[in-house]
């Protein structure tokens, strides 16, 4: 089974937050930094992969990444300081 990504974006520390699925997280998150696609994260500046979550269910990825969307923001950012307390980028070793 193929992996899916359900990942959280942001600009810098509490900044703006941008939520997403993807089949393939290097690449999109290159998509992001690289600024390829007009839109959200291009116009603001969001390229720093803070929280990610992985499953073999697409159904499920999406259905995770449509929840998390609804969430209110306070719960997103206890969600990424659970995991990552310094908001470090989770991909700056991929890019190295």
């Amino acid at each position: 089974m193929k992996n899916c990504y359900v990942y959280i974006l942001a600009s810098q520390k509490n900044g703006t937050l941008y939520v997403g699925v993807t089949g393939n997280l290097e690449k999109r998150v290159a998509e992001h930094k690289a600024k390829i696609c007009e839109g959200f994260t291009k116009k603001y500046n969001v390229s720093k992969l803070v929280y990610y979550e992985d499953t073999d269910d697409v159904n499920a990825a999406i259905a995770r990444e449509k929840q998390l969307k609804k969430w209110e923001r306070s719960w997103k950012l206890r969600l990424i300081e659970e995991s990552n307390p310094s908001w470090k980028d989770l991909s700056e070793e991929w890019f190295k």
